[in-house]
């Protein structure tokens, strides 16, 4: 029904239009209970909808911030065991070469000891015997002169003065020789002192060294007890790990790249330029492939050293095995680098033939010259060379990356879950609000009918003022 047709019930347009808005005040006036009870409901649900899955994705958030809380602990206490483990060795092998020192260090000086003691003991001054003439001179006092006195005092003179001679030649010797064991007796103390000191430096080494294992027992104390600082501390430790090693790994992806630009063009001489697999050339995948199993290889020779842990198969290998399968894959590596260095060399065979083929069909007859050809073809096969050895250390990287990124996934899902929970939230109580003014809206066209409603109940109650609220209670 067109507007002209509703405007032509009455001979007169706007009587049409006013009858019209009268009629639908009338039936929205009606309808009014219903619709509210329509729009409460929708609202309604809306709002319970929406905060049931905040509700839900909060739950989720718990747990799985409980799952990165196991994952942290984990990852931590194993890392922390692994330095445990490494610190008593080093702890065992210092105590061992030590103690296997331990006996000759003690028999040195002891030696050195009772040397000293011998020396000392010989070097010891033995008192003079008191002489046994002053009696006979206080004997021979009391003779008389005459009785031939003065002469024995004279022989005794003259025995006396050779005895002091004799005995002061003697004392001579024994001092000397008391002073050369004295210092015969210097080089002992400083070999004591030599052997003191030793060690003194071997036990303040292993005490440094078992101050660093209380410390690491300490953090792995506060692990196991599931204490929020060493939570903390996992994870700010986890998240540098974990970019430094994406740098690092951006780093190693550069070499890559390096090295398979020296080996594509090469390698389409080989296998042919032409052939395609799906849309990328031939060359290129075996390039690829090439670069792939050098990482691959230096994976593995990294697990068979026991240095990185992403395959434990390869790490619970019997000894004999693993040192076979380290000398397998070094070979192989060393195969693949020498291949590398070839085909690096034969790159540039290749770049000075297109030189020289582009100077022909120019009609050049300039000479290319080539005297310093070889410093750039020693380089290129140097690179590629050492690239693929190179290339093995990215597996220490790659597995703090791998284990880190468990971490840093599950802070950021956290992270996610938390802001899609509030935005749940934000519209649950949006949807809630929305109905209450989509109420107020829905009464504003009728606010004549309302009034006089209003009107009429306060006129039967016999009140003056009714709360704006109660409108919404009353029934048509």
């Amino acid at each position: 029904m067109s507007m002209n047709a509703l405007l032509s019930i009455t001979p007169w347009p706007t009587l049409s239009a006013i009858l019209w808005v009268v009629l639908l005040i009338a039936v929205l006036y009606f309808a009014r209970h219903t619709a509210h009870q329509a729009i409460r409901t929708a609202s309604g649900a809306l709002s319970n909808a929406l905060r049931i899955a905040s509700h839900s994705v909060s739950h989720a958030e718990t747990r799985l911030g409980e799952r990165n809380r196991e994952v942290l602990l984990a990852a931590g206490r194993e890392a922390k065991e692994r330095i445990i483990e490494r610190e008593f060795m080093r702890v065992g092998e210092t105590v061992r070469k030590d103690l296997a020192n331990y006996p000759h260090l003690h028999r040195g000086l002891s030696e050195a000891i009772g040397q000293i003691e011998k020396d000392h003991q010989d070097a010891v001054e033995v008192p003079p015997d008191p002489p046994g003439w002053v009696r006979a001179v206080e004997a021979v006092s009391k003779l008389d002169a005459k009785d031939g006195g003065g002469d024995v005092l004279a022989d005794m003179h003259k025995s006396i003065v050779k005895a002091h001679k004799e005995a002061m030649e003697v004392y001579r010797e024994a001092s000397t020789e008391r002073h050369e064991l004295l210092r015969a007796m210097m080089p002992r103390w400083r070999d004591v002192q030599q052997l003191l000191t030793e060690l003194d430096k071997k036990a303040e080494s292993l005490l440094s060294r078992t101050a660093g294992v209380d410390r690491h027992m300490q953090e792995y104390e506060q692990i196991v007890k599931r204490e929020d600082k060493a939570l903390s501390v996992l994870s700010s430790s986890s998240l540098v790990q974990f970019f430094v090693s994406a740098m690092v790994l951006m780093v190693a992806i550069g070499g890559a790249a390096i090295n398979f630009t020296l080996i594509a063009r090469p390698m389409a001489e080989m296998v042919g330029g032409t052939s395609f697999i799906g849309i990328f050339k031939t060359s290129e995948i075996a390039a690829l492939v090439i670069i792939m199993v050098e990482i691959s290889m230096g994976l593995f020779l990294m697990e068979s050293l026991r240095i990185t842990r992403l395959f434990p198969v390869i790490g619970a290998l019997p000894d004999k095995l693993r040192v076979r399968m380290i000398w397998i894959t070094f070979t192989i590596l060393l195969l693949l680098a020498s291949i590398e260095a070839g085909l690096a060399y034969m790159r540039e065979v290749l770049l000075q033939d297109e030189l020289a083929t582009t100077a022909l069909l120019r009609g050049s007859e300039a000479s290319i010259d080539n005297g310093f050809l070889w410093i750039t073809t020693a380089a290129q096969m140097g690179m590629g060379f050492i690239l693929p050895f190179a290339l093995v250390f990215v597996a220490i990287p790659l597995e703090t990356f791998i284990h880190s990124l468990r971490t840093v996934v599950g802070l950021a899902g956290i992270g996610l879950m938390r802001a899609l929970a509030l935005v749940l939230r934000v519209f649950g109580n949006g949807f809630r609000h929305l109905g209450t003014l989509t109420e107020r809206l829905y009464d504003l066209p009728l606010f004549v009918p309302l009034w006089l409603e209003s009107k009429r109940v306060n006129d039967r109650n016999g009140s003056t003022e009714v709360p704006v609220e109660d409108l919404r209670e009353v029934t048509p």
